[in-house]
């Protein structure tokens, strides 16, 4: 169906009372809630009133407290949730950095692209992707990473170094 002045005013006249836009469409009949939506917007509707239960402020629930942990893990209702535990073997990274930013040159013969790149290889972008001159550092990663010992301590920094970091700015 299409729109037509009287139900554009029969429109007008539901979106003042209040109703929600799936409502007028099932008054209207014929027509989509998107529809409604649209020709509201089509049309500069923008405030209509509010209905009593939306005007009213709503009360917040109280939020009940964190239950207490537990020697062998935190209790949820009737289970006993064991404590997760940090993974023991984290490759290690060397964590000093140079006190200014050194540029690191990847020659031209280590680059490689992404159908090159393997699990000895450093999977360090350089460039922006789409540019021909696109390509990965190709350096050797150090075991159990995806970077050479130089891009690693660039992107693995001490929890300590980052925290500093977020402070001074």
């Amino acid at each position: 169906m299409s729109w037509n002045d009287e139900r554009i005013e029969q429109l007008k006249k539901l979106w003042a009372d209040g109703l929600s836009a799936s409502q007028i469409a099932a008054e209207l009949g014929g027509i989509t809630r998107n529809a409604v939506i649209g020709k509201v917007h089509r049309l500069g509707l923008s405030g209509r009133a509010k209905t009593a239960t939306a005007a009213a402020p709503r009360s917040r629930k109280q939020r009940t407290p964190a239950p207490a942990p537990r020697q062998n893990g935190f209790v949820r209702g009737n289970v006993v949730l064991a404590p997760r535990v940090a993974p023991e073997e984290v490759p290690e990274v060397e964590t000093e950095l140079a006190a200014e930013p050194v540029e690191n040159v990847v020659p031209i013969g280590q680059r490689c692209s992404i159908l090159e790149l393997n699990e000895a290889t450093c999977r360090w972008p350089l460039g922006e992707p789409g540019r021909p001159d696109f390509s990965y550092c190709g350096g050797r990663a150090i075991s159990g990473l995806p970077y050479c010992a130089f891009h690693a301590r660039i992107a693995y920094q001490p929890v300590a170094d980052r925290r500093r970091d977020r402070r001074a700015s």
